[in-house]
């Protein structure tokens, strides 16, 4: 009895560590790759382009894997959500050129942050197993994939808002998951759990944003 309280007490206090060191670090990159996206909007930078946008992402992620249970990963983490920043700032900066830009942009972050908030905390306070969204992350993925080659050959509105309202929600799903499988005590590597966080608020983010768009275009 009393190893398996020890066992379930280590196990807590390693969630909790690993919870800790991934909002701390979260929190910084989100305010670096903020401070990126607004140098990118201040100096009108252009968009680096699809081609160099999904080599730069999947070249920074992997190194990030690969360097994750060392300090170097760390550095890989802030090169990548910087990167994102810089190609998240010319779509602010297309934003701003609308009229009323600005208010949606402050929507979709407060949209994006309120969510964030609730699905987290939901997943630490209710702490149960959601590793029953495996499955709907995997279908998701694929079909929002068909969905966006789909895309590039039909100009539907009604596509775009399946493509946007899916990336909310598949990003939604990825935060709760991420968030149980550390209280959970399955995601011990904080490195990994940042970068899943971000990518998935940086999705969403954009979702939202582009729905809050296209609603007001209607």
């Amino acid at each position: 009895m009393r190893y398996t309280e020890a066992l379930s007490t280590q196990s807590s206090q390693t969630a909790n560590k690993t919870l800790r060191n991934t909002y701390g670090l979260l929190s910084l990159t989100l305010l670096f790759s903020a401070l990126i996206a607004g140098l990118s909007v201040s100096m009108n930078w252009p968009h680096p382009g699809l081609i160099l946008t999904l080599v730069g992402f999947y070249g920074l992620l992997f190194l990030t894997h690969k360097f994750k249970n060392s300090s170097l990963g760390i550095l890989c983490v802030f090169a990548l959500t910087g990167f994102m920043g810089l190609t998240l700032g010319p779509i602010l900066s297309m934003y701003l050129t609308l009229p009323g830009g600005g208010s949606l942009i402050m929507s979709a972050l407060g949209i994006t942050g309120l969510s964030f908030m609730g699905l987290s905390a939901y997943a630490l306070v209710s702490k149960r197993d959601f590793s029953f969204l495996n499955g709907f992350i995997t279908v998701g993925f694929f079909v929002l994939l068909f969905a966006v080659i789909a895309g590039f050959f039909v100009q539907m509105p009604a596509l775009q808002i399946f493509i946007s309202a899916g990336f909310a929600l598949f990003s939604g799903a990825i935060i709760l998951l991420q968030t149980n499988q550390i209280v959970r005590g399955g995601e011990t590597n904080y490195i990994i759990a940042t970068v899943n966080l971000y990518v998935s608020l940086y999705n969403m983010f954009l979702s939202i944003l582009s729905l809050l768009g296209m609603a007001r275009d209607e």
